[in-house]
């Protein structure tokens, strides 16, 4: 497994990232520990979590069980300087400090949640979940108005997190900046705030990002490029749709499907028709579409992490096999080709 460096960052992290938020409701704690070593031997270091995790369900009283696991496997092991590790604050609206928002205060007390529930004195990467003023993702950009935002309001929020992440920083804490779920506009000025202020500048955003949904290309990708801001794309297989397992209208048991059968908004006759068109590519070219999917993230021309989700070993297992491919010009002409005539199909 080869290293990319995180944004401006000196930290090398593996060119996939393990996602945990399955771990603690789908996944047990001896299966998720299991992931976490066989992911080392494989030369992956980075791991991605969240004070929200688990999820499917998602709840107030499960929150902080994911980082639990980890510190647990932390703890037994003592392997911490093996991995890199990514956790995140709640935004507005959580169930967890009930709705409150994201702000100096808050972003303290959840780290040091989280340093106690991963039982570790540093968190590598230190990223905010959501925006206060709102994203439009999760399939939230067909209807989303940012009309209702007040600039100086955001601003004014701006410098009172970067602060908050500069005293985080000096403390030893926490050693560097990211977002989720933002905006090119949205990361543009905690760049610009942060400059001014000489605080903690962003080196990653972890937004959506697949075959399936491409609305990075269209904004962050240039300001990734840029500005040397890595993405970190989440949910790289499309909640398992690019697996290929909901074909012919199959839900196999334990399933995200199984459990959401809108996928998240997600779900419609259109993206079984648009990703059977992928997998149907991948089986051409003698791939497994999930080896297709995630070389794919790997390969565009911005920096690009994908934070691939596994439930269980066997299908870690399958994830692993795509560590080292490495696509075509001719099958990435074709990727593109069947995103242009299918765009967006959720």
């Amino acid at each position: 497994m080869q290293k990319t460096q995180l944004g401006q960052t000196d930290l090398m992290v593996s060119e996939f990232c393990l996602g945990s938020m399955t771990w603690g409701t789908q996944t047990d704690e001896a299966d998720a520990h299991a992931q976490i070593e066989a992911s080392l031997e494989a030369g992956i270091n980075f791991i991605d979590t969240a004070e929200a995790y688990p999820v499917n369900p998602m709840t107030k009283e499960g929150a902080g069980k994911t980082e639990a696991i980890i510190g647990n496997w932390l703890a037994k092991t003592g392997r911490r300087d093996e991995v890199i590790i990514a956790t995140k604050v709640a935004g507005a609206g959580n169930y967890i400090r009930d709705g409150e928002p994201i702000s100096s205060k808050t972003i303290r007390e959840a780290v040091e949640g989280s340093l106690k529930r991963l039982q570790t004195d540093v968190i590598d990467l230190y990223q905010l979940h959501w925006p206060n003023r709102g994203s439009y993702m999760f399939r939230q950009n067909w209807t989303y108005d940012p009309s209702g935002q007040d600039k100086a309001e955001t601003r004014a929020h701006m410098e009172d997190v970067l602060g908050e992440m500069a005293r985080l920083v000096a403390a030893g804490k926490i050693r560097h900046f990211g977002l989720s779920n933002e905006s090119a506009w949205g990361t543009g000025q905690w760049l610009s705030v942060a400059e001014e202020m000489g605080a903690p500048r962003v080196e990653s955003v972890q937004n959506e990002y697949s075959l399936l949904c491409r609305l990075y290309d269209t904004d962050l990708a240039e300001l990734s490029h840029n500005e040397a801001v890595t993405c970190l794309a989440f949910s790289p297989l499309a909640a398992g749709y690019l697996t290929g397992k909901y074909a012919d209208g199959a839900v196999p048991n334990g399933s995200r499907k199984s459990i959401n059968d809108r996928m998240g908004g997600r779900a419609s006759p259109r993206v079984d028709a648009v990703t059977q068109l992928y997998v149907d590519l991948a089986a051409r070219h003698g791939l497994h579409p999930v080896h297709m999917a995630l070389a794919w993230c790997r390969q565009r021309p911005f920096p690009c992490v994908p934070i691939f989700g596994a439930t269980t070993m066997a299908q870690l297992e399958i994830i692993l096999g795509a560590r080292e491919l490495v696509l075509s010009d001719e099958l990435m002409g074709e990727i593109d080709e069947i995103n242009r005539a299918n765009p967006m199909p959720y």
